[in-house]
């Protein structure tokens, strides 16, 4: 077994975990019980160690295909040759079925299509990171495998044998045979899963289908690319914690930006920023009810504000504040692209954007679903207070650097924001405020952006004062309405970002590298590949400077079409994309799918006109 490249997994889950599968048919990643906790099978960062359960042919000379069934996160894994042709169902059940009744199960059933074929059976769990021992106990209902920390269970009626510490089988099914396997938190630490008839297996299935199907039906995005779209509110929905509403940024820890560098880092978690970006893009999809849940999250996080006002970035998906970051000895990372980090150090960092993007999605949520409460305003009141007072200061940024905090013209455009949604949202709701102030910070801002975030040689905005480096972060300012899509210096900046990076610009082949790492210290060593949240961020920025410009908006076009061509077959981004177009990262990245959907629909409305 060698490592398999990060865009040949898709996708299962159950808005509390999820689960990577290969096109081997391997299960390499999923954390149990939920998105944050320690790993179970983990051979996507160490493939002798990690653990992994792999159902595939014995004969390896096999053609692999893999799709989701229509409109759901149900994937199947083919297997096809010249003797049969087998299929490998990934589920995990949603919403009143038999096999789950709302219970964490991975569900994988496997049917022969045609002919016959040999399978293979391994499960191999490592418990914590691998970091665990644990015991192995087979019985006539499967295999029960025991750790200090959980105990799960392998539910099946194929018959199992074990190495001490996995289980494994070999079978062999005929046209219309078919086998399922339920893994499942064992509640007794000294009991056993049941095993479930297929009957029961695939009536689970079909429900978890109808789930999936009945949740798309609320979409009421119809413009092009819809298909595309679908895919991408569907990654969305999976990577949503249903308990409280969190939505992390993505399902992994420890990807590499570039790999065998040390850019790996645990995004598990839910950063702030994410909220304008997921409460306007699901909202304006049709998925309200998504929106409202990831709104009550943060309500409660502004009514844990510090005692000056501020808050973190980013959370725990249940909220908890402390994300203390680890490295896990032992394992080798992916490609050995170590080290292995759990938890994440940046929770701590000084980055203003935050509340600006924060502001803009209470704002938008104010005006296209439900009314604040006063008690929500009361927080926010202190919170914009806190921006008034401290816009001034240095911070890291939206990219997180470890090089020394700087004045980004990005955070500062995000306070601006802050203060800008601030003010909107008082006026319109007739709140009681401290609007003068506001206004006057707000001016403040506009003004020294553009003094000192402007370089006049350049003739483009930078990445922070007195810089020459470029930052795409910039293509926001359009988008929030700090400036004209075709004010003179945003179409100059367009133009310097479009450049080839060897010539000062951000741009490879359509592709947008969020900035130079070359020319700038961010306190880590290594290459990193482009941006995909940046290059759909481009093609925003692009279709609405296509008003004045129209050969801008044929540009738009040309860019985002080439950017769907570097999904991996199944429709699914990472955080990267290399100079290959291989995924670099951690996978699939919310950040990426929300940029696509606010691309296409603007897109989509812009060439319509």
């Amino acid at each position: 077994m060698s490592y398999q490249k990060i865009e040949d997994y898709g996708i299962i889950g159950n808005m509390r975990t999820t689960a990577l599968v290969g096109v081997n048919g391997s299960i390499d990643w999923m954390c149990f019980p939920h998105f944050d906790s320690p790993s179970i099978f983990g051979r996507i960062l160490d493939e002798k160690k990690g653990g992994h359960f792999q159902i595939a042919p014995v004969d390896e000379n096999v053609t692999r295909k893999q799709f989701y069934w229509p409109e759901t996160n149900v994937l199947i894994t083919r297997f096809l040759c010249s003797h049969g042709v087998c299929e490998v169902i990934d589920y995990m059940p949603v919403g009143d079925t038999k096999i789950g009744d709302h219970e964490n199960r991975l569900v994988r059933w496997v049917k022969a299509v045609r002919g016959t074929m040999k399978l293979k059976i391994e499960c191999q769990p490592a418990f914590n990171y691998a970091q665990d021992k644990h015991k192995v106990v087979l019985n006539s209902h499967g295999a029960g495998f025991y750790s200090q920390s959980l105990a799960m269970g392998l539910a099946t009626s194929v018959p199992l044998d074990t190495d001490g510490s996995g289980v494994f089988a070999e079978i062999e099914l005929k046209q219309g045979d078919t086998a399922n396997f339920v893994v499942k938190e064992l509640e007794d630490p000294n009991g056993c899963a049941h095993c479930y008839h297929n009957a029961v297996a695939y009536e689970g299935l079909v429900d978890t289908i109808g789930y999936w199907n009945r949740w798309v039906k609320k979409c009421t995005y119809k413009g092009r690319w819809r298909e595309t779209v679908i895919r991408s509110a569907l990654t969305l929905k999976l990577l949503t914690f249903e308990p409280t509403g969190a939505i992390v940024a993505a399902p992994t820890c420890s990807l590499p930006e570039g790999v065998g560098g040390a850019r790996n880092w645990d995004y598990r978690y839910t950063w702030i920023r994410d909220a304008a970006f997921t409460l306007y893009d699901l909202m304006r999809i049709g998925f309200t009810d998504e929106a409202e849940k990831f709104m009550q999250w943060i309500d409660e996080r502004c009514h844990e504000l510090r005692p000056d006002g501020s808050m973190q970035i980013m959370y725990g998906i249940d909220g908890r504040h402390e994300l203390e970051e680890k490295t896990i000895p032992g394992l080798e990372g992916y490609k050995q692209s170590s080290p292995v980090r759990i938890g994440n150090g940046a929770y701590d960092q000084l980055q203003l954007d935050i509340y600006g993007e924060l502001l803009d999605s209470v704002y938008l949520f104010n005006k296209y679903g439900s009314p604040i409460s006063f008690d929500l305003w009361k927080q926010l009141r202190k919170l914009i207070n806190w921006v008034a007072r401290n816009w001034q200061k240095k911070d890291e940024g939206i990219w997180e650097v470890r090089g020394g905090k700087q004045h980004f013209v990005y955070s500062k455009l995000m306070c601006w924001v802050a203060l800008d949604r601030g003010i909107r949202l008082a006026e319109k709701r007739s709140f009681p405020s401290d609007k003068i102030f506001w206004m006057e910070e707000r001016d403040k801002i506009y003004e020294e952006i553009m003094e000192k975030g402007w370089n006049e040689k350049l003739q483009t905005f930078v990445q922070s004062y007195g810089s020459e480096t470029l930052n795409a972060a910039n293509l926001m300012m359009p988008l929030t309405f700090f400036v004209s899509p075709s004010d003179k210096r945003i179409l100059s900046t367009l133009d310097a970002t479009l450049k080839d990076p060897a010539e000062g610009g951000l741009v490879a082949d359509s592709l947008v590298y969020r900035y130079n790492a070359n020319h700038i210290n961010d306190g880590l060593d290594g290459e990193e590949g482009t941006f995909n949240i940046c290059t759909f961020w481009m093609v925003e920025a692009l279709t609405r400077a296509g008003h004045v410009q129209p050969e801008k908006l044929e540009q738009a076009r040309l860019m985002f079409e080439q950017m769907l061509t570097y999904a991996n077959h199944l429709g699914l981004y990472a955080e990267e994309t290399g100079s290959r177009g291989e995924a670099l990262g951690n996978f699939p990245q919310a950040f990426t799918h929300l940029s696509l959907i606010s691309a296409a629909f603007n897109l989509d409305k812009a060439l319509d006109l």
